[in-house]
């Protein structure tokens, strides 16, 4: 089975497809580092692979801005199953922590160790990459430039662990989403998420309250929201939604119909069990 994720070998996107791979019990998966989210997502969407994980959302950050744009452009695609991974960032690099004058890491790496950064690296220029272990590799053999990355990554690309962990908060974790092009069927029992977007019929007042009392209706908690430009139009929003599934399934049917009737467009990305790793540490 061919799985596509973030790239190169080393990025905590490769730590989750494996675990993912495991949970599923898929063996011996051929896996096809990525250079970018949305190319994860479209290598899926192109038939290039038969399943995609990607991170979707940080403790520290938020959203992946990248995953939920890519999920809205192919409302075809379907979580399998999602994994919340604890993340550990450490510094890397070939020579002493002292020279470093340069820090390379995701945008996202760098913003979770931003407190850390400026108190031990504070004259560091700072720059951004497709992923932490393309930075690592982009600093291996440098004297003055170092990487935001996992330990793994520090295996992969032969570099020396000058400190860990630097993440800003201990808590630190990512949740990451294996997507297919058609989703297998679960059980009531296995599925604990349901995922979902939708845009509005109309930009007024009270129109997002009229959609999200379908939920508060019929008792159904969200446990995530979050809102994306539709790139449209200013104040013209797509909201994501991630409900707890109810013990009675029909309950989540009469939600979502009656949902219907506030939308422009309504994509469900389906129903699929949830993997806290963080919480059995």
């Amino acid at each position: 089975m061919r799985l596509a994720f973030l790239g190169p070998a080393g990025t905590y996107g490769e730590q989750a497809t494996r675990q993912l791979a495991a949970l599923e019990g898929i063996d011996a998966p051929e896996l096809l580092p990525q250079s970018g989210i949305r190319s994860v997502v479209k290598a899926l969407a192109e038939g290039r692979c038969d399943a995609a994980v990607v991170p979707v959302e940080n403790s520290v950050e938020g959203g992946v801005t990248a995953c939920l744009d890519g999920l809205w452009e192919h409302p075809d695609l379907r979580i399998r199953r999602g994994l919340v991974l604890p993340i550990r960032h450490a510094l890397l690099g070939s020579g002493p922590i002292e020279r470093v004058s340069e820090v390379l890491s995701h945008p996202q790496a760098l913003a979770q160790c931003s407190l850390w950064l400026s108190e031990h690296l504070s004259e560091a220029l700072q720059l951004p990459t497709s992923s932490t272990a393309e930075a690592a590799r982009l600093v291996a053999g440098s004297l003055f430039r170092a990487a935001v990355a996992s330990p793994r990554a520090a295996q992969e690309h032969g570099l020396k662990v000058l400190a860990y962990p630097i993440n800003d908060v201990p808590g630190n974790c990512t949740r990451f989403l294996m997507l297919q092009r058609q989703a297998g069927s679960r059980t009531a029992d296995a599925a604990t998420l349901c995922s979902l977007a939708f845009s509005l019929c109309s930009n007024s007042p009270g129109a997002l309250l009229e959609a999200l009392s379908c939920f508060a209706t019929l008792k159904l908690n969200m446990s995530r929201i979050e809102s994306r430009p539709s790139k449209r139009e200013m104040g013209e929003y797509i909201f994501f939604v991630d409900l707890e599934l109810p013990a009675d399934p029909a309950l989540l049917e009469e939600a979502i119909e009656a949902l219907r009737g506030h939308c422009q467009h309504l994509a469900l990305f389906g129903n699929y069990p949830l993997t806290n790793l963080s919480e059995e540490q």
